[in-house]
């Protein structure tokens, strides 16, 4: 036998020695944890925003490096899923893909109110891999879960944890609440955001949005916006642009003014002319003989969805179409009434 040739044995043997000590040694957690990230991770994708600046020396408008995040292929035709404050203001896009190449993304779509945008990038099919829909509805607190991201700019990493909590609500960046959160105890950190959350079966389940930690680096509670409100947000941006909320057709008042009057509710400053509101008889405030506003009807329900205040009615109003007839329940003179009428798609300035 030549030297050469016991060498490459000597090697071969090793590296082989070497691969079943990995697969003895790894657990069935272990395996599933590297199955699932091997599958994923080619689905996951680096955001980079960039924005207009000044150059303090030429004054001229250059464009800079605002921030970075994550965001993953949502089907074959280029479309992106990321945060809404990761793209925030951006004046230009690239999408980084795990082969390494970038491509510039145009803005398909924004939902601030769920932070969540869509993009698209003008990619070949065989490099776009779609990630596989779970189900939130079928979450458990203790269940396994794994987050894919680009924290603090590093290439694809991933996290391991549980499902910490389910019906969380956070805040999101136009000041919504965003309600049926889960909480998780993977790590996430700047650069997770827009990143997907897994189970156990490599499906996406939530879209890592934020953490909660003083200093700023994973404390151990992160936030993802579960996949069944994914799935309706995403297909409603990608055809509309944005949120498409039946209005009433009313104008309400502003919070302060109704906390300051000692008011539950939402009052209606004023309906407008051939609305629902106005077809079902609903009255805003009014001023009297000296000039004083009186108060109109305010809303309290909308179905069987308390409505305390704006937010509230907005997310009661988000769980219909135009078209659909609803019940609203109002406060008029110290009584409660209710009135049906049917929502009107959304026009400017309508509530």
């Amino acid at each position: 036998m030549t030297l050469w040739r016991w060498l490459v044995l000597t090697f071969l043997t090793g590296a082989s020695a070497l691969s079943a000590s990995v697969q003895a040694f790894s657990t069935d957690d272990e395996r599933n944890s590297m199955e699932v990230f091997e599958t994923a991770r080619p689905s996951v994708v680096f955001v980079t925003n960039q924005q207009l600046a000044r150059d303090p020396y030429s004054f001229d408008l250059i464009t800079v490096p605002r921030g970075s995040g994550t965001g993953f292929v949502w089907d074959s035709k280029g479309y992106i899923v990321t945060n809404f404050h990761v793209v925030e203001g951006a004046r230009q896009i690239t999408i980084t893909l795990q082969d390494q190449s970038n491509w510039p993304a145009e803005v398909v779509g924004l939902a601030p109110e769920r932070d969540i945008a869509v993009l698209r990038i003008k990619a070949p099919e065989d490099r776009l891999k779609p990630l596989p829909l779970g189900d939130s509805a079928n979450l458990r607190v203790g269940r396994k879960v794994l987050a894919i991201g680009n924290p603090f700019g590093l290439d694809a990493t991933l996290t391991t944890g549980v499902v910490s909590a389910l019906g969380r609500e956070i805040t999101s960046p136009n000041q919504r609440k965003i309600t049926n959160v889960i909480q998780t105890d993977a790590a996430i950190n700047p650069g997770n955001s827009g990143g997907p959350l897994l189970n156990s079966q490599g499906e996406l389940i939530g879209v890592n949005t934020m953490i909660y930690s003083p200093s700023g680096a994973s404390a151990g509670i992160g936030f993802a916006i579960p996949v069944n409100t994914v799935k309706e947000v995403v297909p409603e941006l990608i055809k509309h642009g944005r949120l498409v909320r039946p209005v009433l057709g009313i104008a309400v008042a502003p919070e302060q003014w109704a906390r300051q009057i000692g008011v539950e509710g939402v009052p209606i400053l004023r309906v407008e002319p051939n609305s629902p509101a106005a077809a079902a008889g609903l009255e805003g405030a009014k001023r009297n003989a000296w000039g004083q506003i009186t108060l109109g009807d305010v809303i309290v329900a909308i179905g069987d969805t308390p409505t305390t205040n704006d937010d509230q009615l907005l997310s009661a109003l988000e769980k219909y179409k135009p078209g659909d007839q609803v019940n609203v329940s109002v406060v008029r003179s110290g009584k409660l009434i209710t009135r049906s009428l049917r929502l009107a798609a959304p026009r400017q300035h309508s509530s």
